[in-house]
């Protein structure tokens, strides 16, 4: 049997995309090697805290609006599969995703234990080898996660313990001077979970700590597992080191011996010593899978495969990527790389194989080609919408204008309609949520920055924080561009502010 859509991994992006074409009675199948859904969480982050919040209390009984603060549901319009109702810590704890996951994936058609050992293209179709057959289908889309760990090329970094595999119990570091290696949340999560027993922690890494409240970017070091730096900056015998290490070896009176070259020194190479290394150097694409036939071109140090706009391989037709990997696509600026950002593009991914290979166009509302019409229509997702919220200036909602008709499209791809996704409309106005330019460069908390009043439509174009923009298109050239003002609390519906501005600015474009 040939299959419409095979989808390699049952975790949740596997499972949110599975869901989507099992609601429109899709042709499909997930294959998952292990023995449940989302087998990833059941052993990571290591120490079994989630990163992703969860915030039970907002004030609002809007569902879209709440997601907002909802980073582990997937999208369903099943109220009793909301992550909320699995847990009421803000950081959950791993198993409970787990648990959430088992219950999302009943009803849809996985194959478990099923471990892919193989993907071929022959004759145009995909044959993907497990232990027991081999699968044919039209399309593949891969969807488990990064899955390797990446290893830095650093002599003699055999010797190191791995993230993957260490040890979470804190007394068998007691009284050891420690070393790990990496700068993100699973390193500092490993400081974190140590500091009560090492003697010594040094946290290094060739780049300095890039924490998520300035970038905005939720990969970037967090401050649920920033601990560390406390006792780092108030000289509690622990370090974080900017610069590479050259070499590792054993010590003849046991432990290592590492030679480190500082990132901003002018010294030669400083000899340090400790007992215990640690990698926590992130993950990577196994791309292992893959024979000559279909190999996909890697992206990024050879971390994620490349993609289209498409979330397609650049170089194999019909194999196509969601989840963790689409991150390739924004990498270290928006949120395709977790749950609360993907679940967005997965369902983007969905509207694309519907358009390209089912012959159904991408959804869309109707409305009057009027600047009142469009501005109401524009107002209204705005202050309400999870996916532009969190897939910051990588999803748009976008308006068309063809004659006296108008269609609103909801959570397109910026760079899909870029490249000819909804076709060629003469005019269309694409809605965004985004930072301002520089809104990376300088300390959120430093009140000498000069800021942009809030509610000011005449300096809303130099804005810093997350607010709307939206973008005129004729002929496919960006030809205007207008900025709604900040607001402390996101409510962009003041009718002077915001409305009045915005329907100035369409009735000059229409």
């Amino acid at each position: 049997m040939t299959h419409d859509y095979l989808i390699i991994g049952a975790g949740p992006a596997g499972l949110q995309l599975a869901a989507l074409l099992e609601r429109d009675g899709q042709d499909y199948v997930v294959l998952e090697a292990g023995p449940a859904p989302g087998t990833f969480f059941t052993v990571y982050p290591r120490h079994r805290r989630l990163i992703s919040i969860n915030k039970v209390h907002t004030g609002s009984a809007d569902p879209e609006f709440n997601l907002r603060a909802d980073w582990n549901s997937l999208l369903t319009d099943d109220p009793a599969l909301r992550f909320t109702r699995y847990s009421k810590r803000y950081f959950p704890h791993a198993d409970d995703l787990v648990r959430y996951l088992a219950d999302f994936a009943v009803g849809l058609r996985v194959e478990y234990d099923t471990a892919v050992s193989r993907v071929a293209v022959s004759d145009g179709l995909f044959r993907v080898t497990t232990a027991a057959k081999t699968w044919e289908a039209r399309r593949v889309v891969v969807a488990t996660g990064v899955s390797q760990l990446s290893v830095p090329d650093i002599d003699g970094v055999e010797l190191a313990e791995r993230y993957d595999t260490v040890s979470v119990d804190p007394e068998d570091f007691t009284d050891q001077r420690v070393l790990i290696v990496g700068k993100g949340n699973s390193g500092f999560e490993t400081a974190d979970a140590l500091v009560e027993n090492a003697a010594v922690i040094h946290v290094a890494g060739p780049h300095s700590v890039k924490l998520a409240w300035q970038s905005h970017y939720v990969g970037h070091l967090r401050a649920v597992n920033n601990n560390f730096l406390d006792t780092y900056q108030l000289k509690s015998q622990n370090a974080v080191l900017d610069g590479t290490i050259q070499k590792i070896s054993r010590r003849p009176e046991g432990g290592y011996r590492v030679e480190f070259l500082y990132a901003r020194t002018v010294e030669s190479v400083r000899i340090l010593e400790y007992d215990r290394i640690i990698l926590c150097t992130g993950f990577r694409f196994d791309a292992s899978l893959f024979d000559g036939t279909c190999r996909p071109e890697l992206a990024v140090d050879d971390r994620f495969p490349a993609q289209t706009a498409a979330f397609e391989s650049v170089n194999v037709p019909g194999l196509y990527f969601a989840g963790t990997l689409t991150q390739q696509r924004d990498f270290t600026k928006s949120t395709n790389g977790f749950i609360h950002g993907f679940r967005y593009g997965v369902r983007a991914l969905h509207h694309i194989l519907h358009s390209r290979h089912g012959n159904r166009p991408w959804p869309a509302e109707r409305l009057d080609a009027t600047p009142e019409a469009i501005t109401d229509a524009v107002i209204t997702r705005i202050n309400r919408t999870s996916a532009l919220w969190q897939q910051f200036a990588v999803l748009a909602d976008v308006v068309t204008i063809t004659g006296q008709t108008a269609w609103y499209h909801e959570e397109v791809p910026v760079a899909y309609f870029q490249d000819g996704g909804l076709g060629s409309p003469p005019v269309a106005f694409v809605v965004t949520l985004e930072y301002g330019p520089d809104h990376d460069t300088v300390d959120p908390f430093d009140i000498s920055v000069p800021r942009i009043a809030e509610n000011d439509p005449m300096a809303a174009h130099g804005a810093s924080y997350l607010h709307p923009v939206i973008r005129a298109y004729r002929d496919g050239r960006i030809v205007a561009e207008h900025h709604l003002a900040e607001n402390l609390e996101n409510h962009w519906n003041l009718p002077t502010v915001h409305q009045q501005p915005l329907a100035v600015f369409l009735k000059g474009i229409l």
